[in-house]
């Protein structure tokens, strides 16, 4: 018997998915979840909103006015609070804007209330009572926080 060159050929080889991006996958999840633990254990890199005693609550209901214009009023009284211009207020109307999107997807009407509420260690944030969504309007900074709570200063003087 005489050897013959066998025409079998080597078994080819199915591409196999690329190693460096799948551990660098592995290891980025790993590092976030690292970050994670180390923040919750330690509250490095956290925010945390302290829960503190309300000093002043008062709920308000922003109507549309004529043209652009938004009516605030006192939802107590039904007492008119201000009314902001078509040009004024872009903090407060992006807060509202936000909001009412919201408040449209649960079919919440317009003149349910939103409350504002100052805080024991003097944070303020809007509250939608329709929603149950709350903005913690500190994050914004001091001229943010005076567009709303100047509502809060102005209570009982338009309450007639």
């Amino acid at each position: 018997m005489s050897l013959a060159t066998s025409s079998v050929q080597p078994a080819t080889r199915q591409p196999s998915f690329p190693r460096l991006p799948l551990y660098s996958a592995i290891a980025l999840v790993a590092l976030v979840c690292t970050i994670a633990v180390f923040g919750r254990l330690t509250d490095v890199g956290t925010v945390r909103v302290a829960t503190t005693t309300p000093v002043d609550i008062r709920d308000i209901v922003f109507l549309p006015g004529e043209g652009d214009s938004v009516i605030v009023t006192d939802a107590a009284s039904g007492a008119v609070i201000e009314e902001l211009g078509s040009n004024q207020d872009g903090f407060v109307r992006g807060a509202l804007r936000g909001l009412q999107r919201s408040r449209t997807i649960a079919n919440v009407p317009q003149t349910q209330p939103f409350r504002l509420i100052m805080w024991e260690g003097g944070a303020i944030t809007l509250s939608d009572t329709g929603t149950g969504e709350r903005i913690y309007l500190d994050a914004f900074g001091p001229d943010n926080v005076a567009a709303f709570s100047r509502f809060l200063a102005m209570q009982g003087e338009n309450d007639q």
